[in-house]
């Protein structure tokens, strides 16, 4: 019985005492402990994985190659796996997010919703008329053919500088006809290039300095005046092209996910068009 056992286990106790094999005896047991506790920590990290994955199934937060940005990750879902969603970046780099970081994120799902906003600052001379400014910079945007009208451009006066009047200029676009960065990077130099054709500056910050009267003076000296260099010209304003940007959605990351899905690990994918997206 149980009685029994212990003398014996006292016993071969005693036996490694005398024979000084007790350290042995006690690394022996400190190492797998060890290796245990290892083992618990790899053990969990996997089953939470798992059981993520099948959370993720069930749920759907996403479909293949709609661009998502979870966390501070982003890019287009090549697969969910029972480990991992794959991401492609905007980068053209594959990216791998263990799944229990993807079902505790934040995820912003871009495709779900064709509209989406850009929006970008200038700032206007103080003595200028911001309202004008703000108004001519909308009306440029609604011009714009990538541009919706429902819902319209708008222009927010948002606050004002030690140089500037700061303007917020807003647009809105469908994502299936344009690209988002392509329509941004189109928008800005159409407002900056109307703003400036109407009078309005646009001015460098300026940062005002202070001396102590007390310190001496400093040698400041005028280059251009010592050299006798002519003042450089300013530049004409570029001529706005007659033809517009072009905004199309760029096709090279889509057929990229494509390649991806149509490898022998896509059948290890774990959505499912035929459920619902949550």
């Amino acid at each position: 019985g149980e009685l029994d056992g212990k003398p014996i286990f006292c016993s071969e106790t005693c036996a490694l005492d005398i024979i000084g094999a007790t350290a042995l005896l006690g690394a022996v047991l400190g190492g797998a402990g060890v290796i245990g506790l290892a083992l618990g920590f790899a053990m969990r990290d996997t089953v939470e994985n798992y059981v993520a994955s099948l959370m993720l199934s069930l749920r759907q937060p996403f479909r293949a190659n709609d661009l998502v940005k979870i966390d501070e990750f982003e890019g287009r879902v090549i697969r969910l796996t029972s480990r991992a969603t794959v991401l492609m970046t905007l980068e053209g780099n594959h990216l791998r997010i263990p799944n229990s970081t993807v079902f505790k994120a934040n995820i912003v799902n871009y495709t779900r919703n064709p509209q989406r906003r850009f929006d970008f600052a200038l700032g206007v001379d103080p003595d200028d008329d911001a309202t004008a400014a703000a108004e001519l910079g909308r009306e440029t945007l609604s011009k714009l053919p990538f541009v919706l009208a429902d819902p319209p451009p708008e222009a927010r006066i948002e606050e004002v500088g030690d140089s500037n009047v700061l303007i917020r200029f807003l647009g809105w676009i469908d994502q299936t006809d344009s690209d988002w960065f392509k329509a941004r990077s189109a928008a800005i130099p159409a407002v900056k290039a109307a703003l400036e054709g109407a009078g309005f500056g646009l001015p460098e910050p300026i940062y005002r300095l202070r001396f102590d009267p007390r310190s001496a003076s400093l040698p400041f000296e005028n280059i251009a005046e010592r050299d006798g260099a002519p003042a450089r010209p300013r530049r004409p304003r570029p001529e706005q092209p007659s033809e517009p940007a072009d905004v199309t959605p760029s096709e090279e990351i889509d057929r990229m996910v494509e390649e991806e899905r149509e490898a022998p690990e896509a059948k290890r994918d774990l959505l499912d068009n035929r459920r619902p997206v949550e």
